[in-house]
């Protein structure tokens, strides 16, 4: 018989890379599969916040509200090179919530999370405020300032994978995950290479179901399995404009119908404007945002701003699924983003099965998935907590010296501009210098692809991110998808197929050892 792991992980999200990160830190073996590439799921198409959720204390979540307030901090110190405070624009709009409840939220959102780093709120006169200049003209006298963090999700999965391989878990990409069953108190999963089509099987003590939209599906394709939760399909759609107004603010509009809309720059040059809330029925791999979707932010938008925001002035839309919790609200808005665990035993063999969850509360939800499955894991009671003060790959630097670290970069590498040292401290934070290397010149750097792309950047995604196709390189490990041409574009893939020589399992698991 093989090695035995003693936890299986299917699924390559942001909660299954957590678990896999928390439960190897721990002493176990990890064994980690995703059928496509890590974060191509739910976990990418967010609205790149990590944050509270101020709405949903309309709700009375004040326990999922408190914790992810909680975690706003943490996450920003140990990964301060993808996450940075942000701070929110909140008009008052008199047709709507009064300003008194307004303001109570907001004291709330200030002083249940034990807030330390992030500026508090204040009140704004948004007829005097730079603020305000964008806003439509007369409408809009009174406002409120908060702050939240900005995340670059796909990046947070990767390395958070990129951490837990460091410490010696297996990871595997475009492996999926075909049949699970039980023999002898093991489990032993079936896997498919998804470039081949070869299959072999894998044994654990312990298996978790972080597939997110497809946890039912894994469900499914195990006899004997008793897990009754259901799962929720709640499609969010995004857009993306050119950039709205000048100041460095997010805002966060109201709706007659009760949800909200924010308005985030983005890559300097954009604005990203999201989400939606609709129920999703049909296969998630095919999600894709509807002609009403992009017409209800335009109008959500056009609300608030003096500038109008029509379809024709989309540049990009991404669509996903949240796999929440089936609660049983009425409607999609209203269903809980907290996580639920569901925790199936058939034989005494633990099979934990995850709905729901927020990339804010991702590192919680990953602790408190291992203290369920601590009487089955050997190494669940070593370095309890550790994840909130280790520093993702990059992030060993304060959160204030991120633009010492740039100054660095362009002190050492001076061939690099402002822009391009800027975009590589955020992506790789310490990190960089190992990707750049002894480069002394642009040309050191191999094929430029455009928009600071460059194959030295490129082979390192591959060796040490898993990074296998031009998708992975232009829209999860970089959003260049936005600034490369369509001719560009073209000359990366065509890149990939010629380099892409070794096997590609052996490729995929290139990131899988450090």
């Amino acid at each position: 018989m093989g090695q035995v792991f003693d936890l299986a992980i299917i699924g390559g999200g942001v909660n299954g890379c957590g678990i896999a990160r928390d439960a190897v830190g721990r002493g176990n073996s990890v064994f980690l599969c995703e059928m496509n590439d890590l974060a191509s799921g739910t976990s990418s198409w967010s609205t790149k916040l990590v944050h509270g959720g101020l709405r949903y204390l309309e709700y009375y979540e004040f326990r999922l509200v408190r914790e992810a307030l909680i975690e706003r901090e943490i996450l920003w110190q140990i990964a301060p090179h993808i996450i940075r405070p942000l701070r929110f624009v909140l008009p008052h709009h008199a047709g709507l919530r009064p300003a008194w409840l307004l303001r109570l939220g907001l004291f709330l959102y200030d002083h249940i999370g034990g807030r330390k780093l992030l500026p508090p709120t204040r009140t704004l006169d948004l007829t005097r405020d730079e603020v305000g200049k964008p806003l439509a003209p007369g409408r809009f006298h009174r406002g409120f300032e908060y702050s939240d963090c900005f995340v670059d999700d796909a990046r947070l999965v990767v390395l958070t994978a990129r951490d837990a391989a460091d410490r010696g878990a297996v990871i595997r990409t475009r492996t999926r995950a075909t049949e699970i069953r039980q023999a002898d108190g093991i489990w032993q999963v079936t896997i498919e290479d998804t470039a081949s089509g070869e299959h072999s099987t894998i044994s654990a003590r312990a298996l978790v179901n972080a597939a997110g939209p497809w946890v039912e599906n894994i469900l499914a394709s195990g006899a004997g399995v008793n897990a009754k939760a259901k799962v929720r399909l709640v499609q969010g759609s995004h857009i993306v404009v050119p950039k709205l107004y000048a100041h460095d603010r997010a805002y966060i509009f109201q709706n007659g119908d009760g949800r909200i809309v924010f308005a985030i720059p983005y890559q300097d040059d954009f604005t990203l404007i999201g989400t939606t809330d609709l129920d999703y029925h049909g296969d998630p791999a095919k999600v894709k945002i509807s002609t009403d979707e992009i017409s209800y932010l335009c109008k959500s938008v056009r609300e608030y701003l003096a500038k109008p925001v029509k379809p024709g002035d989309v540049v990009w839309t991404y669509s996903g699924v949240r796999p929440l919790y089936d609660d049983g609200a009425s409607e999609a808005k209203a269903a809980t983003r907290d996580y639920v665990f569901e925790l199936d035993t058939p034989g005494g063999v633990p099979l934990l099965s995850i709905y729901g969850g927020k990339i804010t509360t991702h590192r919680r939800l990953a602790e408190e998935a291992l203290e369920k499955l601590a009487p089955y894991l050997k190494g669940a009671k070593a370095l309890e907590g550790w994840t909130a003060k280790a520093a993702l790959p990059g992030g060993d630097f304060d959160v204030s010296a991120l633009d010492a670290l740039i100054a660095e970069l362009l002190r050492d590498y001076p061939f690099l501009t402002p822009a391009h040292a800027n975009r590589l401290a955020h992506a790789y934070g310490t990190r960089a210098q190992k990707m750049l290397g002894q480069a002394k010149a642009m040309a050191d750097l191999g094929q430029a692809f455009g928009a600071t792309l460059t194959e030295r950047e490129v082979r390192y995604l591959m060796a040490n991110e898993w990074a296998f196709t031009a998708d992975d390189i232009i829209w999860r490990r970089s959003k260049l998808g936005l600034r490369l041409s369509p001719a560009e574009i073209a000359t990366l893939e065509e890149w990939f197929a010629a380099n892409r020589s070794q096997p590609a399992n052996s490729l995929r698991e290139a990131g899988g050892r450090p």
